[in-house]
């Protein structure tokens, strides 16, 4: 009874001392939460975090957080396409890719895991697989001590590196230093055993990975058997048809469910974000 005081009495103190160590605050589960409400814990005892102000999510164009921007609907149009053929298929895992850079493939990611998060009836994790270049976290201006790369290379837990966007039922695994051998490291066997962790653990979660450009190097491609499903994003006057028709030959054998169009105008104008997804391969 001694030694178990004692221990009760040390977590203590490790936990006063976690709560007053830098800005980002580590909060309890909710005792209201479910078992697998990933937004509240991931069934760890603490997660991290971030609060993101309504600044940093309109300058960063998280549309989907923001409740009364006028393109909010367009990403709920394509989180219930998403939705609905992944439900078909009892698919619980999406990557977003694209055929180049710069066709917002990341940036679709995040609004589409927002809005799969706005559902009440699942969680969300969101991944970032962009292991060459990383980029997740500073959507939502944050720093992250630990990325998946400690993971990968010096065994830091993974509850160490979660963080959750006070964006409720959604958490997200951020990326922080480059790796150089991606493609490798995307299909090595700690990776593939952490995704089916990832996708299996709890049977309301929702995956949503962002993978590099498939054009600039192989990563998509090694990944694609591990993913349920892939939506690829064009960027309106910017992908050209052949890039498209390349990178679709490439996933020739992967499960491409669709393609968004990014960037499009709208007849009104407007900030020319607008999202189009199409329920079967393009």
């Amino acid at each position: 009874m001694e030694r178990i005081r004692k221990a009760l009495e040390q977590a203590g103190r490790d936990r006063a001392q976690n709560l007053g160590q830098g800005t980002t605050e580590l909060r309890p589960a909710s005792p209201a939460a479910t078992p697998h409400d990933i937004s509240t814990g991931v069934r760890y005892t603490y997660t991290k975090v971030v609060e993101v102000p309504d600044r940093v999510l309109t300058e960063n164009r998280l549309i989907a957080a923001l409740p009364n921007h006028e393109l909010r609907d367009a990403y709920r149009i394509l989180r219930t396409r998403v939705l609905q053929t992944m439900r078909e298929n009892h698919w619980s895992s999406v990557a977003v890719t694209g055929p180049a850079t710069g066709c917002g493939k990341t940036l679709t990611a995040i609004n589409l895991a927002i809005s799969l998060a706005m559902e009440v009836t699942h969680t969300v994790l969101l991944v970032d697989l962009d292991l060459r270049k990383p980029s997740v976290h500073t959507y939502f201006d944050y720093q992250p001590e630990y990325g998946l790369s400690d993971y990968l290379l010096r065994d830091v837990p993974i509850q160490q590196i979660l963080f959750t966007p006070t964006i409720e039922r959604l958490v997200v695994l951020p990326g922080r230093e480059v790796i150089e051998n991606s493609s490798e490291m995307l299909r090595s066997p700690k990776m593939v055993a952490l995704v089916n962790e990832l996708k299996h653990r709890y049977p309301d979660r929702l995956v949503v990975f962002d993978l590099p450009p498939i054009l600039a190097a192989d990563d998509a491609l090694s990944f694609a058997p591990y993913t349920d499903a892939m939506l690829l994003v064009a960027e309106a006057g910017g992908t050209s048809r052949d890039d498209l028709q390349r990178a679709l030959e490439v996933l020739k054998a992967a499960p491409v469910i669709g393609t968004v169009l990014n960037k499009a105008h709208t007849p009104r104008g407007g900030y020319g974000y607008m999202k189009h997804a199409a329920a079967t391969r393009a």
